[in-house]
């Protein structure tokens, strides 16, 4: 982990010397809400009572990015994120790096992301392993081009416990608030 943030401050010194005009590059700041929607095994459809919804959030996700914009096609970032599983009562705290790549760039992006990281060791209430992450998304910048909304869906594969054996898989929705 050591040499992929080394990395990633490699690329943004390298790129900060390097600006022209004609690029939106720079400096970005991200905080994300993100969560797991399942299916409420105890409700009934027509029945009168506690039973709930349909659909429920299993999952919760909060995430803050710190990273780079290259140019109108790509983006870097370095993410700590905070998830807890409400059903099984896990907590993760990854830090991974993400690459996004703006498939249609413009005044909305279509674009698709992945990231790859290793949970944090902060005591025995969380998990360590690995993360692997794939999403997909539109961006929608504001009049001004200094912020923007992020809302998509993300696939995420957690490997954890004693030699990774177990495994976690979910798809979850998010939405994102980008400062410039």
């Amino acid at each position: 982990m050591k040499q992929l943030i080394t990395l990633f401050l490699i690329f943004i010194c390298t790129h900060v010397f390097s600006q022209n005009d004609l690029n939106p590059n720079g400096l970005f700041y991200k905080i994300s809400l993100a969560t797991t929607l399942g299916i409420n095994e105890e409700y009934t459809l027509f029945e009168e009572g506690e039973s709930g919804t349909l659909i429920e959030p299993s999952a919760f996700f909060v995430n803050n990015t710190f990273g780079y914009i290259f140019d109108k096609h790509t983006s870097l970032g370095l993410n700590f994120e905070y998830n807890w599983h409400s059903e099984t009562g896990l907590h993760f705290f990854p830090a991974y790096l993400s690459f996004r790549y703006n498939v249609i760039p413009g005044d909305d992006n279509l674009f698709f992301r992945t990231g790859y990281g290793r949970f944090l060791n902060l005591g025995k209430s969380f998990e360590t392993g690995t993360i692997y992450k794939v999403g997909a998304g539109v961006e929608i910048l504001d009049e001004d081009y200094k912020n923007a909304v992020l809302i998509g869906i993300d696939f995420s594969r957690k490997r954890f416990a004693y030699k990774q054996t177990e495994k976690l898989s979910s798809i979850s929705l998010f939405f994102e608030f980008m400062l410039f």
